[in-house]
Formats: structure tokens, C-alpha cells, sequence
């Protein structure tokens, strides 16, 4: 694992960088893949909490989407159109980064199309997921993800998102890495496997916090 590379694993894996807590992400990644904006009732019952809990959970992340009914729209995953789309089970869906594409799959528990088009050449770069995340096409075949070191305490969409993208090739790569000091490109490959190492403590992380049962409403109770 390059530098780079652990310095963006550590950056999204830490809540007092990133904001993002699995307990509340991962639900909601679930509902928003249905297509349909999701409301705080909706993800309270999902994740198990309050609805004053889910709310000062979504504070915590300024880049979340709302409706003007204060629905959510999106929070990595997003019904708002991106220059990565993101279909899965039949709805067209698009998410803040590329990463986010290798991320997802094994979160939702569903299989994934990905198409995003390289902000170097505007080649179309093709990826499809199995429900397990396991990578099974791309197109073409020398696509890279960039990455970047993120720096500051910013929101996590301008500071780390906007600068992680799905180009061709290293070569169509070039210019990105020019003006991106630090930057790097990752093979899908290494991509896969930094998005897989992030599912995985994701959920991990979403289990170890969910609710313990109260036993007065166990139906065994006496």
C-alpha cells in the first residue's frame, strides 16, 4: 500500500475527519439504492436509532443532500446526476467518486454497473460488480481510479471526492497527476482492494454499534 493510498484510507475511515458513521451510512446507502429519496423516519427505522440521533448524525456530514422537503437525496451515494452513474437492480443511481463505485457494492449486498466518463479524454470507462463487490469487467482494461492525499479538515466531497476519478489510462492520466502533487493513479485492481478494505471496517464498524434489544420488549419476557 502506497503512502497515498493508506493516507485516503485512514482519511475516510476516521469519523472526526470524514463525519460519516457506519451505523447511520450503511442503511441509508441501502434505502437510497431503492431510487427513492429517503426520510429521517425512514432511516431511524433502518439503522435502529432515533430520529434526533439520525439527524445530528446527518449534521455532522454538510455535504448531504436534501429535497426541499428535507428528504435525503444523497450522501456518497446520490439520485443527483454525478459524472459517475451507478445502476443497480434496474435504477440509475450515480455516487461523489470513483471510489465510491468499488465501495458500495459490498455495502448495498447488490451487483453494480458502473460507467464514468475520464476527465482526461472523455473515454467512457466501463466497470461492472458482483453483489459481494468482487470486480468481474472493465473496459477498458488499462483503467486506473485517481486518488489524492486529503488535506485540512474540510467537507469530505470538495476536499477528498471531486479529485477522485476514472481515467483510460495512466497515460490519459498524465495531465491529472501534472497538476496534482502527491496525486496518484491505482489500477482497478489496488482500487478494488482500497474500496474492499473500507466495506469491510464499514461494516464491521455498523454491526459493533448496532442497538442492544431492550429486554422489556423481548417477547420472552416476564
Amino acid at each position: 500500500m502506497t503512502a497515498t493510498e493508506h493516507q485516503a484510507l485512514t482519511y475516510l475511515l476516521s469519523l472526526s475527519r470524514s463525519g460519516i458513521k457506519p451505523e447511520l451510512f450503511v442503511p441509508l446507502l441501502r434505502l437510497l439504492a431503492e431510487g427513492e429519496p429517503v426520510t429521517v423516519a425512514e432511516l431511524a427505522t433502518a439503522s435502529g436509532r432515533s430520529e434526533d440521533t439520525v439527524r445530528q448524525g446527518l449534521a455532522a456530514v454538510p455535504d448531504t443532500e436534501y429535497d426541499d422537503d428535507g428528504h435525503i437525496l444523497g450522501l456518497g451515494l446520490t439520485l443527483r446526476p454525478t459524472p459517475h452513474r451507478y445502476t443497480v437492480a434496474g435504477e440509475q443511481l450515480y455516487t461523489w467518486c470513483a471510489l465510491d463505485t468499488l465501495i458500495f457494492p459490498a455495502l448495498i449486498g447488490k451487483a453494480a454497473t458502473i460507467e464514468s466518463t475520464s476527465p482526461g479524454s472523455g473515454t467512457l470507462v466501463r466497470v461492472t460488480t458482483g453483489a459481494d463487490g468482487t470486480v468481474t469487467s472493465v473496459q477498458p482494461a488499462t483503467a486506473v481510479v485517481s486518488l489524492v492525499n486529503p488535506s485540512g479538515t474540510g467537507p469530505v466531497r470538495s476536499s477528498f471526492c471531486n479529485q477522485v476519478h476514472y481515467f483510460a489510462s495512466r497515460e490519459d492520466a498524465r495531465t491529472w497527476l501534472e497538476t496534482h502533487p502527491g496525486g496518484e493513479v491505482l489500477d482497478i485492481e489496488a482500487a478494488h482492494r482500497a474500496g474492499t478494505a473500507i466495506a469491510a471496517s464499514m461494516l464491521s464498524d455498523a454491526t459493533a454499534e448496532a442497538p442492544v434489544p431492550d429486554a422489556r420488549h423481548d417477547c420472552c419476557a416476564l
